[in-house]
């Protein structure tokens, strides 16, 4: 018998003030998730950039938009994904955040966090999905 995946979605306004709602979701989702403190830091780091990158650069903080994250656990295998309503980018074009030229910049540094925590970054053909990947 396959095990049952616990999905958890939430859906906020492009808003910054609303940040802090994709924390107390994860800490909420965390009480089935169960993750030792780490990873839900890592989680929690990943998925605000990512949330953050949707909300600016995705939706142009319009809150008539939304971006979405559904979250699912089978196994020990945490799939997260944020979609926002904006017209995508390409992954490849965004600057190594290490690279020396970079190095002073104040932004610039989600994709390679979220790179760096999660095992997993994958985006939709468009540029406006992102789906993570964390193993336990």
């Amino acid at each position: 018998m396959k095990p049952r995946d616990q999905i958890f979605q939430l859906k906020i306004p492009s808003s910054r003030k609303n940040i802090h709602l994709v924390e107390e979701f994860f800490r909420s989702t965390n009480k089935s998730f169960n993750l030792p403190d780490e990873k839900l830091h890592a989680l929690l780091v990943s998925v605000t950039e990512a949330v953050n990158n949707g909300i600016i650069h995705g939706n142009k903080n319009d809150e008539s938009k939304y971006v979405t994250l559904i979250s699912s656990m089978r196994g020990k295998t945490l799939t997260v994904k944020i979609q926002d309503e904006g017209e995508g980018f390409t992954p490849s074009s965004v600057a190594n955040p290490l690279q020396e030229e970079n190095l002073l910049n104040t932004g610039g540094r989600g994709v390679f966090l979220m790179k760096a925590f999660m095992q997993s970054v994958k985006y939709n053909a468009k540029g406006n999905e992102v789906t993570m990947v964390m193993k336990l």
